[in-house]
């Protein structure tokens, strides 16, 4: 697949997805691959081309690409390096800037918390694939990140970019002596930690049921310095015009919501409606004109979060069960069934001999 490098180029593989949405994309955001390979001691034009991108399509943080080939293309530069953390690496190298629009008007809020919500409401205007959602109890703040669209090639390694490049946007947010407290990770643990503990600098738990980033919530209060009201205004008023172009993609939003809170067992239409500011009857009206029910949103949600954190974690079938919020493991491998032909054992077992995609030996990295 040789894809252009034009400025908004789409190397989506346009079309739709296999669940009916509109195949999710993400901005470049900037040279984080290419600058990886490089420090790996790689030629980025060889190993980009090799994969059939034109690397041209780094040189503007406001191509797109498919999160699909995204995920590919980290795929395969994890087994040209045979570095096993390679998406940890790209992700270190992620900051507030690779975010655009939304990371400007982030910095420019009057404190953290203000920030966040901007992020989390508008991330989606970056990479239409992800939701992010922040939470707050008394001690602690946390930052989730969600895959929402299935059967994303190397999504281990995309989320342990996206942890790091997430880490420096609160580090960048609140000074070099923020730190998080907990990190975790919806993924099997690795063969070798140390490089998250280096990234990370937190204590990490594998085998989470999501992606979740956790610290002081003392931080969320602080004031940003380079809060400007004025200009926040104006970006604001930038990033409408853009949430205008994707209005249509409210199902999209939706669903990317559910993801955020089906975990938490509190995914009611009433729950979702009000992150979304309406009432229950507004969002189902709203989902009826683009063809679709909440119920179906709902279920799609379960089906895909059941596969993800069946062939991403070692959590036994209860333990996914009850994250789902079904009363046992019994109900969980009934709807599994219903899905997908067969049981979750019987899918994980035939799932995990394919996964992976770095060559056996020793890594070099």
């Amino acid at each position: 697949m040789r894809t252009s490098g034009r400025p908004n180029s789409d190397v989506a593989e346009p079309g739709f997805a296999p669940d009916g949405f509109p195949t999710a994309t993400v901005r470049i955001g900037g040279s984080a691959i290419p600058d990886t390979l490089a420090s790996l001691g790689h030629d980025p034009v060889e190993v980009l081309e090799g994969f059939g991108v034109e690397p041209t399509l780094f040189e503007n943080p406001d191509n797109v690409i498919s999160l699909v080939t995204l995920g590919r293309l980290l795929q395969y530069c994890t087994a040209r390096t045979r570095c096993p953390h390679f998406g940890l690496l790209v992700g270190q190298r992620a900051s507030l800037h690779s975010l655009g629009l939304v990371g400007l008007a982030a910095r420019y809020a009057p404190d953290v918390k203000a920030a966040l919500r901007t992020i989390a409401t508008h991330f989606h205007l970056h990479n239409t694939g992800v939701q992010i959602a922040i939470s707050t109890s008394e001690r602690h703040a946390s930052l989730s990140i969600d895959i929402h669209q299935p059967n994303i090639p190397a999504a281990n390694q995309f989320c342990d970019g996206a942890m790091a490049g997430f880490c420096n946007v609160l580090g960048a947010l609140c000074g070099p002596e923020w730190q998080p407290t907990e990190i975790c990770l919806a993924r099997a643990r690795p063969a070798d930690v140390r490089p998250y503990r280096r990234v990370f600098r937190a204590p990490l738990r594998f085998d989470a049921d999501r992606n979740v980033l956790v610290f002081p919530v003392a931080w969320i209060t602080r004031a940003l310095p380079a809060s400007d009201p004025a200009l926040t205004k104006l970006l604001h008023g930038q990033l409408a015009t853009l949430e205008a172009r994707y209005a249509h993609s409210f199902p999209q939003q939706v669903r990317a919501a559910l993801r955020g809170v089906l975990l938490s067992g509190n995914s009611s239409a009433e729950h979702v409606a009000r992150l979304f500011s309406m009432h229950s009857r507004t969002l189902r009206r709203r989902l009826a004109a683009c063809g679709v029910t909440f119920k179906s949103l709902a279920d799609d949600g379960r089906r895909t979060l059941g596969l993800e954190l069946l062939a991403n974690t070692s959590l036994d079938i209860g333990q996914i069960a009850s994250s789902l919020d079904y009363a046992d493991s019994s109900a969980f491998t009934r709807a599994f069934r219903r899905w997908t032909g067969t049981t979750p054992a019987a899918w994980r077992s035939a799932q995990r001999p394919r996964s992976g995609g770095v060559p056996n030996g020793s890594f070099t990295c």
